[in-house]
């Protein structure tokens, strides 16, 4: 099968958070990050405009000793077939999918799959990356 396109590079990180009113505060607050989109009380996506870092509320079991605060990193595609394209390619590649291409309601489409070390790695189409 033959390689996709490079991505457009590391532009989306998700992170679990305990404090997510204090967490929230500093990085619009005090780093001067923009909110991009606010699903529901749970889920915050914030924006340099040319970024995407998303704060997700940890559950109320959430450990860090026990559990993964990275929720995933993401790597934008320029175009939206090139998320099939990818998924395929690296299913053809043995990579572990953990989640099959699909469509979002802001008009994003991705899967996610994992690294060799088991950290969740999306692969997402932004029909508009200069945010």
């Amino acid at each position: 099968m033959q390689k996709p396109k490079p991505t457009n590079g590391l532009h989306h990180v998700a992170l679990f958070i305990k404090n997510f009113a204090e967490c929230e505060h500093f990085y619009i607050e005090l780093l001067g990050m923009k909110i991009d989109w606010r699903p529901d009380p749970d889920n915050l996506y914030l924006t340099t405009g040319s970024d995407n870092f998303a704060l997700h509320r940890a559950p109320a079991d959430f450990n860090p000793a026990k559990h993964q605060r990275l929720d995933h990193i993401g790597f934008f595609l320029g175009e939206r077939q090139e998320v099939d394209h990818w998924h395929d390619y690296l299913a053809a590649n043995s990579v572990e999918i953990k989640a099959k291409p699909k469509d979002h309601r802001d008009g994003t489409r991705s899967f996610y799959c994992a690294d060799p070390d088991g950290n969740i790695v999306q692969l997402i189409y932004y029909p508009v990356t200069d945010r």
